[in-house]
């Protein structure tokens, strides 16, 4: 197992050769130097060029983590970064080097630097008192020393105290200064000349300390002699100098070691008691001394790291002020009281999800400031998929990535490193990163349905939301940014609808003017939605706007036209029965739905009970059977009205001629004035007086006028037939739309402004010669069917069985 471990430490010493020098690079620089003032130009001694360690981001890393200097990246030049104390730094050490690594990265290299600081004259030598009270009896012999607590000077070596003096001089004293065996330094008095109590009891002169700086420096105590009598013994430590150890965890109170003097006097003179004289730097205040006993004990908590050992200095005066001093060194043992410390040098995050394996994440430095077993580190990280440690030199260690990433699955790794030491128990520490995943723009955006439906209603205002499209890009930040927009069309379809338009930013969808169903009813676009990536990704998708239909359209009434400026007249026989078939309104809804869903209501009419309007059909019936008492001539007013919200209507206006015969058919001369409506009550009552007193004549001359004129017109080869001879057959009332051929029987009759056209819907003249009247009563020999008509125009006397237009306007239709 000794032959392994030694091949392992020359193995892990011919890798680090790699990494750092094998002499450190060695500078002084004076201490209280000032900030920015340079040490050494390190990169020029390191063989670097200053382009370099920008290039290799140089940096420089200190054991005890503090920043005393800095590098210098533009001249390589390693200058003072704060101010250098060497006494807070070294405290009375020989010398003070202050160790540094320079840190280069690709390669990784580390160049080892000691900066020695040099002790300048910055203090002056100080006593721990500014009076001292020495009680020497008098019958002391001239040449006896007395041991005095010497001055402290913090600087070292030449700036250290190299003489003290006596002023004013006095003759009976002297100073005596210099170092014993294992270099202690000493200073006494010596006295010069016997004391004599009873002559001068009292003596007081100044101790002068001097540096050896340039300049120098001093410090002054007032020195008290009191002359005593007799006590002619000084105590006697057993030992010179005590050693003791002590844990640095040991509890406050704890006794850690007895100092012990002895002085050959006795009763008061022989009365020992002991106190601290002097204690180098702040170490006493760790301790107390039992002035009777002489033990020393724990006052507060020692810490290995602080100071590993404390240099007392015990006084031990007897009753005749006769004292005695020795040194006390209490040596601290290191208890696994540190845990571990991750210190990050430097740390890259975010990391883009593209980042290629084997890239470092972090550099971080592990230490611990126990010593032995409780200063040995090792390392543990949790997640070992994504990421790994390496070592990279002595305590540097490196996090590095070992897979691809991915930021949609993963967006942040948080990585515990567990630095753990080998004490007894152990004390761990947890280093946390947390490394973010930056994006790239490697997902397209994608929208929430395969296609969009939208409907908007016809006569729509101009730029009205009809909908909205929506993409998700599973990217963040600029990558994620969608924008909308028409997808430009291929050379080979046709281009998009310019009334279309969408928002870039939300992808609402608006048509920018109206819209006519009749005219569009459907729209199809292309939607691209991009993201802001570089380069940008896009998709598409199709987007369907349907019009729906509003009721914007007012029936049409084709059917019996509107347009002339005198209506024609429907012939209703008044032999006609209930459900006779007198007309059809047939009119046409541009709007489509039930929209264009049509129904038919009598709105008003001469005579109200006398007619019906099917409500789907249009058809005009009798609804009772025609009475003698009825107004010759009938105007109706439908009502077409569709099934719109709300609904669009339309008129149309008829008028009714009641005909006894149709050949009695003369058109009635009334003015405007009388036809509009009726007179008041009193004047129909006049006019049915009249008109009952009248009745039998007119209807003998009626009769005898008709027989005088058939049997002329017989005479003449013109017959007219009558009414005696007509077909009675009535309409199909199961007739759907236009009104059926089988029964179009007409006689259109076209006079001047004053007559009327009339229609005739029952078949007339049905036993006429073919020969002279093919139109009339059979088969049309030029249409096929059962229709035949008669106009005015078809009146010409060079026509057989035609009338002329004198023998048509002389039909005695009144």
């Amino acid at each position: 197992m000794a032959i392994l471990a030694r091949q392992v430490l020359c193995l892990s010493a011919f890798l680090c050769l790699a990494y750092a020098r094998s002499e450190p690079l060695r500078y002084s620089v004076a201490e209280e130097g000032e900030r920015g003032s340079a040490v050494a130009n390190v990169a020029a001694d390191a063989g670097l060029a200053p382009a370099q360690l920008s290039a290799r981001r140089a940096r420089l890393s200190a054991e005890d983590g503090r920043q005393h200097f800095r590098l210098d990246l533009g001249s390589g030049r390693l200058v003072v970064a704060e101010r250098l104390d060497r006494e807070e730094l070294c405290g009375q050490a020989a010398s003070c080097t202050l160790p540094l690594e320079l840190l280069l990265a690709n390669p990784f290299q580390i160049f080892r630097v000691e900066v020695a600081v040099e002790d300048i004259n910055d203090h002056s030598p100080v006593f721990p008192e500014e009076q001292v009270t020495i009680k020497i009896p008098e019958t002391s012999n001239p040449g006896s020393h007395f041991p005095l607590v010497g001055a402290q000077d913090l600087d070292i070596g030449s700036n250290s105290i190299q003489t003290y003096s006596i002023a004013p001089e006095n003759e009976h004293f002297s100073v005596s200064f210099g170092s014993r065996s294992k270099g202690k330094k000493y200073v006494e008095l010596v006295l010069e000349k016997p004391l004599d109590r009873e002559e001068e009891a009292e003596v007081s002169f100044n101790l002068i300390a001097v540096d050896g700086g340039s300049p120098p420096r001093s410090g002054t105590t007032q020195i008290h002699i009191v002359v005593l009598d007799v006590n002619d013994n000084a105590p006697i430590f057993t030992e010179e100098v005590y050693i003791g150890e002590a844990l640095e965890n040991a509890p406050v109170g704890s006794v850690i070691l007895n100092v012990v003097a002895s002085d050959q006097d006795v009763g008061a003179n022989g009365a020992i008691s002991y106190q601290f004289s002097h204690v180098l730097g702040q170490s006493h205040s760790a301790f107390a001394i039992d002035p009777m006993s002489g033990a020393i004990k724990l006052i507060k908590p020692l810490d290995f790291e602080v100071a590993q050992k404390h240099e007392l200095s015990v006084q031990a005066t007897d009753g005749g002020g006769l004292s005695a001093i020795c040194k006390v060194l209490v040596e601290v043992v290191d208890v696994n009281d540190n845990a571990p410390e991750l210190v990050v040098n430097s740390f890259s995050s975010p990391l883009p999800e593209n980042t290629l394996p084997g890239t470092v994440v972090a550099l971080f430095t592990v230490r611990d400031r126990d010593a032995g077993a409780n200063g040995k580190v090792s390392l543990a990280l949790e997640d070992q998929l994504s990421f790994s440690l390496r070592l990279a030199y002595k305590n540097y260690y490196e996090l590095v990535t070992v897979s691809s990433l991915d930021r949609e699955d993963t967006a942040r790794y948080i990585l515990s490193v567990t630095a753990a030491d080998a004490g007894s128990p152990p004390l761990t520490t947890t280093q946390t990163f947390t490394v973010d995943i930056s994006d790239v723009n490697d997902n397209v955006p994608v929208f929430n349905q395969t296609s969009y439906t939208m409907y908007v209603r016809e006569n729509n205002v101009p730029t009205v939301l009809v909908g909205a499209v929506s993409a998700f890009d599973a990217d963040v930040g600029p990558n994620a940014k969608v924008s909308y927009f028409l997808a430009p069309a291929q050379p080979t379809e046709r281009p998009p609808c310019s009334c279309i338009s969408v928002n870039s930013e939300n992808g609402h969808v608006f048509v920018l003017r109206p819209l006519d169903y009749e005219q569009v009813k459907q729209i199809e676009v292309v939607v691209s939605a991009s993201d802001a990536g570089s380069p940008p990704l896009s998709t598409n998708v199709t987007v369907h706007v349907y019009v729906v239909d509003e009721n914007d359209n007012v029936p049409v009434v084709l059917f019996p036209s509107q347009d002339s400026s005198s209506l024609s007249s429907e012939l209703v026989p008044m032999s006609a029965e209930a459900g006779y078939l007198v007309t059809k309104v047939v009119a046409v809804d541009a709007d489509s739905g039930q929209n264009s869903w049509l129904s038919y209501h009598l709105l008003r009419a001469t005579d109200p009970g006398l007619f019906v309007v099917g409500a789907q059909s249009g058809e005009v019936r009798l609804k009772r059977p025609v009475a003698e008492r009825d107004t010759t001539k009938q105007k109706l007013v439908v009502l077409v009205r569709d099934n719109g919200r709300p609904p669009q209507s339309a008129t149309a206006a008829l008028s009714m001629l009641l005909v006894s015969d149709f050949s009695d058919v003369r058109l009635p001369h009334s003015s405007p004035a009388m036809e509009d409506e009726g007179s008041s009550l009193t004047t129909y009552l006049i006019i049915s007086l009249v008109c009952v007193s009248l009745l039998f004549l007119v209807s003998v001359a009626a009769f005898v006028v008709c027989k005088v004129y058939q049997r002329r017109d017989q005479k003449a080869g013109h017959v007219l037939y009558g009414a005696g001879t007509l077909q009675r057959v009535p309409g199909d009332a199961a007739a759907a739309g236009t009104l059926p051929h089988a029964y179009c029987y007409e006689i259109n009759l076209t006079t001047g402004s004053g007559n009327s056209e009339f229609k005739f819907l029952k078949p007339i003249l049905p036993t006429l010669p073919p020969q002279h009247y093919p139109m009339v009563g059979g088969i049309d020999d030029d249409k096929g069917f059962p229709c035949g008509s008669i106009t005015a125009e078809d009146s010409a006397p060079d026509k057989p069985g035609s009338l002329s237009a004198e023998q048509f306007d002389s039909l005695p239709f009144n």
